[in-house]
């Protein structure tokens, strides 16, 4: 079994989680335990200092629901960063990597380092049960979008990092799940706002036509926040901003994976991320590519992708 620590709460408007996963290299199966970090109502997010403060306070009742029972601890892993690139850092990264490391040097194991996007992108590949295209040379494309990241992907298996990772594309202002909070607190909804505003979208029948930005294969979303704070105040009701909002970040997504697969080919598409699991924007994409969408559960903010490098880098997978 090879576990892993994920403390999440990277930007400002990120949905802040706390998470801890084990993969069973036995049997395949994965079991995440996650916590979302107390954000006061009406706020918008949470400070890096009071992040750190509440992951090492939630990250010790996590693991000792993760390691109760016979288990046996193989190798141990975390998320050191928010990206495998230069400069990418975040302290709050610092609390999962000090429960890490003491779990592997209490139990005798190895213990590995990755970054969260990596985390994301493994955790959809085992969702939707494509960790084959890890054992291929074929690239494939992601599209990680979250509260911190509206990125577009290149990724292609690699010895030392397991997914060799190439930005080509993403937003070049605002991300996508910083809109969705941002409208969200606009209509009145606490943070993180995703779920309510889904709710919110889906009683809305009103219909739209909408122009996404796009540079290439970058997008530009701080738009959609101007437009529903215009919407909002020339009287448009809830249900129908929220569905606009959604949209347009969904029609942005399609039309930069449109670009992308003009560029590269026909090749697998993955969609990761907590903004991915909203159902409305996933049913714009699916005639779009050969695309795959983690679940919910994988899709959001966890542990397992993390866990499941470790199980990798020792040679379990």
């Amino acid at each position: 079994m090879t576990i892993s620590n994920e403390p999440l709460s990277r930007y400002r408007y990120e949905q802040f989680t706390t998470s801890c996963a084990a993969f069973d290299t036995n049997t395949g199966e994965m079991l995440s335990i996650k916590k979302l970090l107390p954000v006061k109502s009406g706020e918008k997010g949470i400070r890096q200092s009071d992040a750190v403060f509440h992951h090492t306070k939630q990250l010790p009742e996590l693991m000792e629901q993760l390691l109760q029972g016979d288990r046996s601890v193989s190798g141990v892993s975390f998320s050191c960063a928010p990206r495998n690139v230069k400069g990418s850092y975040m302290p709050c990264f610092l609390a999962g990597e000090s429960a890490a490391r003491s779990v592997a040097a209490a139990c005798g194991v190895s213990c590995y380092a990755t970054h969260h996007q990596t985390g994301h992108i493994l955790a959809a590949l085992y969702s939707c049960k494509r960790l084959d295209l890890l054992k291929s040379n074929r690239s494939f494309l992601a599209l990680h979008v979250s509260g911190g990241t509206t990125d577009l992907l290149l990724c292609k298996p690699d010895k030392e990092n397991v997914i060799n990772i190439e930005q080509i594309g993403g937003s070049l202002d605002l991300k996508a799940g910083q809109a969705v909070d941002r409208v969200g607190i606009m209509l009145g909804l606490d943070f993180p706002c995703g779920a309510e505003l889904e709710k919110l979208a889906v009683k809305s029948e009103a219909k739209f036509s909408i122009k996404p930005v796009l540079k290439g294969t970058d997008c530009c979303l701080s738009g959609v926040e101007n437009k529903c704070d215009a919407m909002l105040k020339s009287g448009v009701c809830a249900e129908d901003t929220a569905k606009f909002c959604l949209e347009y970040i969904g029609c942005t997504v399609r039309a930069m994976t449109k670009a992308a697969i003009e560029k590269y080919g026909e090749i697998p598409v993955i969609f990761a991320g907590g903004v991915m699991s909203d159902k409305l924007i996933k049913d714009m994409l699916v005639s779009v590519c050969d695309g795959y969408f983690a679940h919910p559960e994988f899709s959001c903010d966890n542990a397992a992708g993390v866990a499941l490098f470790g199980a990798i880098k020792e040679g379990k997978v």
